[in-house]
């Protein structure tokens, strides 16, 4: 690679470029390690980390999650270039790729981390005085992300259009099959009809819900002895990454089974196992999840639904809200309170409760439940509602677990795979964003050229590339880990926090692309950018996430 002065519009030798990562890693680890021990000295009170300090230092707290996030981005950006330089596949793109991601994101980590459109995260924030960046560091924040090296990466992601992806992912040809098999179905039955569905507020058809039951999507991971394929969490990914791409929508009717067989699987009887995995798996009976409630939000501890007994039964009262797809469903995991004198997480038991589908006329059918559907900008598809329970009856032996007490340990036990598909799910908007706006790029032609041509827009696109490999990386990581029985929830909530804040980049970079026309509702990155922003709220809004991955790392 050059070190004199010139930029770098060539690939440069894997050799010199992996040095170069491999020597401005240590610099921003240390940085990261100064600055989580200044916060830990700010927030300890008696040897504990103390809430109300760590609420104080609130910005501080989320602004070293961001930090993490980033440093953990850079170590699996480097992973994946071993891997695929190992397998052959390290070309130009991917050099490219490397560069410009290490290049910006050590600008940022110097400069300042965008933890909102508002919010900037400097290590003055976190008590830390940067030290001189070494030569390796400074080579790639000066050269790295060029406008010479955008641009060429654009001329190759425009030669290389037919590719799933812009650059080698470094998953095996198994995962890469699948990814074809739901790309293929994405473009030809999905992309077609979905902004169609968006328009008129429609809930995906239930022809599109029966393929994908056919194709399997909904006992993935479900193991094989309860009727499903049981599959790794990176097919999931993968699976969830295309169908999002085509639909956020129907990129997401694989969430709600993938939390209730999670649940069931790890804290069901071996009989609701046995009554529930086989049905879930075949796509016979949809779930939802019922855990939200109007004056909660991501406080769970604070929940006021009520379930109390009736002879062997139970009988729910209480107000749910923003439910997503509850009119159709045949199953609810509802989460309430069941241990009577109890006001917080401990007394929180959750309930498959047995429901009969409705329709979007009339969602709710069924003696002791009402509801109504909440408009929504975006991620339309599914619809989202209102449930009012008024003494909803509830079999016994649909106790979770049979146990009480246990809803909220039980729901904490879903959330590293809920937040990874999350994660794999906004890797599919922001890739849609990507391709929309690449292609308009392309079509639109001002002053005599297509605006591709351009260097502010080209940029834009090499830019949103960039982060979605990123994104893609940090996500598949936390996919292994998942699927390697290790602990995973800091890096699923790292890789949730930045795809969210990617999807929703790229799709707002995709609409000023398309100018005045992207205003339009006729233009599809129009839906794309509404369906891109619910990502930085839901299965735990940035914030909520923040926080969650400072405590850990605290801890």
């Amino acid at each position: 690679m050059p070190h004199d002065g010139q930029p770098m519009t060539q690939t440069p030798l894997l050799a010199d470029l992996m040095a170069l990562t491999a020597e401005a890693m240590p610099e921003v680890e240390a940085m990261f390690v100064q600055a989580r021990e200044n916060l830990r000295g700010r927030v300890t009170v008696a040897g504990k980390v103390s809430a109300a300090a760590l609420e104080e230092h609130q910005f501080a707290a989320h602004a070293l999650a961001w930090l993490a996030t980033y440093v953990e981005s850079l170590r699996q950006m480097r992973g994946w270039a071993g891997r695929i330089e190992a397998a052959g596949k390290f070309g130009e793109m991917e050099a490219l790729i490397l560069q410009i991601g290490f290049g910006e994101y050590l600008s940022q980590i110097y400069g300042g981390i965008p933890m909102s459109q508002g919010e900037v995260a400097r290590l003055r924030d976190l008590w830390v005085a940067p030290a001189p960046a070494g030569a390796s560091a400074v080579a790639l924040m000066e050269r790295g992300n060029s406008d010479a090296a955008r641009m060429r990466l654009v001329a190759l992601m425009r030669d290389d259009t037919a590719r799933a992806t812009f650059g080698a992912t470094g998953l095996d040809d198994e995962l890469e099959m699948i990814r074809d098999q739901f790309r293929r179905y994405a473009d030809e039955q999905v992309i077609p009809r979905a902004h169609d569905w968006h328009l008129k507020d429609e809930l995906i058809p239930m022809d599109v819900i029966g393929q994908l039951a056919e194709m399997g999507v909904f006992g993935l991971t479900i193991p094989e002895e309860f009727g499903g394929f049981g599959l790794s969490k990176a097919s999931m990914v993968v699976v969830s990454e295309e169908l999002s791409r085509g639909y956020i929508g129907v990129g997401s009717l694989g969430t709600r089974t993938e939390i209730a067989a999670e649940l069931i699987l790890c804290g069901g009887t071996a009989e609701q196992k046995a009554k529930w995995l086989p049905k879930l798996a075949s796509g016979e009976i949809l779930p939802t999840a019922v855990f939200t409630e109007p004056n909660t939000g991501s406080d769970l501890g604070a929940l006021r639904t009520k379930a109390r007994r009736d002879g062997d039964d139970w009988v729910i009262s209480g107000n749910k809200t923003w439910i997503t797809h509850a009119a159709r469903t045949h199953v609810m995991t509802v989460l309430a309170r069941s241990v009577e004198g109890t006001g917080d997480y401990r007394g929180l038991s959750m309930f498959l409760a047995k429901k009969t589908p409705g329709t979007d006329e009339t969602p709710f059918v069924d003696a002791g439940l009402s509801g109504g559907e909440i408009e929504v900008l975006g991620y339309r598809g599914m619809k989202e509602y209102t449930v009012n329970f008024d003494d909803f009856r509830v079999k016994g032996e649909n106790l979770l677990g049979g146990v009480e007490g246990q809803g909220f340990k039980q729901l904490m036990q879903t959330f590293e795979s809920a937040r990874i598909q999350t994660a794999a799910r906004a890797v599919g908007v922001a890739q849609s964003a990507l391709e929309t706006g690449m292609q308009y790029a392309t079509d639109r032609r001002q002053f005599g050229k297509a605006l591709i041509e351009f260097p502010r827009v080209a940029g834009k696109l090499a830019m949103m590339a960039v982060e979605i490999m990123v994104a893609r990386q940090l996500t598949y990581f936390s996919a292994w880990q998942k699927d390697h029985d290790k602990r995973c929830d800091l890096e699923a909530g790292m890789a949730k926090l930045l795809g969210a804040r990617v999807a929703w980049a790229a799709a707002d970079n995709a609409l000023q692309i398309h100018g005045g026309n992207g205003f339009a509702l006729e233009y599809r990155i129009s839906r794309i950018l509404c369906d891109a922003r619910i990502l930085n709220i839901f299965e735990g809004a940035a914030e909520i996430q923040a926080q969650v991955i400072a405590r850990r790392l605290l801890d």
